[in-house]
């Protein structure tokens, strides 16, 4: 297989790269030079925002293109077009943000999704995630367009946050905020699982949309967290803490405390209870949760340093101060866990 990704260098595009490469392909990838693509990789370097951006893929053909792009439209459009008579199939990232908010638990792919415009510039995530979808299936026809609606990814090289803020503050030590109840059943997918599917996918010709996820219950909070404590060898103590207690104290849920959102809402519903029975149908495998989160920390502790931030996303954690008064007044008032 000879494989194009537009991107390849971070995260998604770089564990779709390095599958690739483990599996004997040949591998091109496009982007901005702004981090090295992994050992294998052929790179082409060049801006698709930019006049002229995409001269690098004036020629060559390849069997896929995957494409993870988040931002503005109209370069998916671009590249898309430029592409479709030299490539035979087009796999682009996509995100369960497109649907409708709020998907209700159980929702699938055919759940109604927001407007979006191929020809926009960067506006808000879901719609311009929409309308890179929209740009692919004008260019290669549904026929060629495979659209992996991923929610929750985590896992190696993640550079949103929100697995490496757990496993960051739980080695940390001391008592943790833990967010209730621990049972609560949690819905994602490791990186190198959608990565996976993705080629899988490709090489067998799907079309069409898929939520690539973990069934929900795939894992729970407090096995997630549990293989946090054992993985980086803390002494830290788990504080269970009931929902009501921490949306009382003001806390965002799924940013201050990252994964976590109170049961019976409808953001965890529409994060962590997706029908995901096509993508499971179709060969999606997830790696037990104890696996992601031991290589996530293999991946950290390599590093020397903090994990890495992308600069378009807000950092995702709960504050020390907020932490420390949130247990605080839980100790005074009872044990709430």
């Amino acid at each position: 297989m000879k494989l194009l990704i537009l991107g390849g260098s971070e995260f998604a595009g770089r564990a779709v790269a390095e599958e690739a490469v483990q599996r004997g392909w040949q591998v091109t990838a496009f982007n901005r030079g702004r981090h090295p693509a992994p050992d294998g990789v052929t790179t082409l370097t060049g801006d698709r925002t930019a006049p002229g951006g995409l001269s690098a893929l004036a020629n060559g053909e390849w069997d896929a293109v995957v494409d993870t792009w988040s931002a503005a439209p109209r370069a998916v459009r671009d590249t898309a077009a430029l592409l479709a008579d030299r490539v035979g199939h087009y796999t682009y990232v996509s995100t369960k943000s497109v649907y409708a908010w709020a998907p209700p638990a159980g929702a699938d792919e055919s759940h109604p999704t927001v407007t979006g415009d191929p020809d926009a510039e960067a506006t808000a995530y879901a719609e311009d995630k929409r309308g890179a979808e929209l740009a692919v299936e004008a260019a290669f026809g549904p026929e060629r367009s495979l659209l992996l609606r991923a929610g929750l990814i985590i896992g190696p090289y993640e550079n949103i946050g929100r697995l490496p803020w757990w496993l960051n503050r739980i080695a940390r030590g001391g008592e943790v905020l833990a967010p209730g109840p621990r049972d609560l059943p949690l819905q994602y997918v490791d990186v190198r699982d959608l990565a996976a599917f993705a080629l899988d996918a490709t090489v067998a010709g799907l079309n069409g949309p898929y939520d690539t996820v973990s069934p929900s219950g795939h894992t729970t909070t407090g096995e997630l967290l549990d293989a946090c404590v054992a993985v980086t060898g803390s002494r830290a103590q788990l504080r269970w803490i009931d929902p009501e207690v921490i949306l009382k104290a003001g806390v965002e849920p799924w940013t201050e405390l990252p994964i976590w959102a109170p049961p019976d809402s409808e953001v965890h519903a529409a994060l962590h209870g997706s029908d995901v029975s096509r993508a499971v149908g179709a060969g999606l495998v997830c790696r037990p949760a104890a696996e992601t989160v031991a290589d996530t920390w293999t991946w950290l502790t390599s590093l020397g340093s903090a994990a890495p931030q992308r600069p378009d996303r807000p950092a995702v954690r709960l504050s020390a101060e907020t932490e420390a008064r949130i247990l605080r007044e839980v100790a005074d008032g009872g044990d709430q866990g």
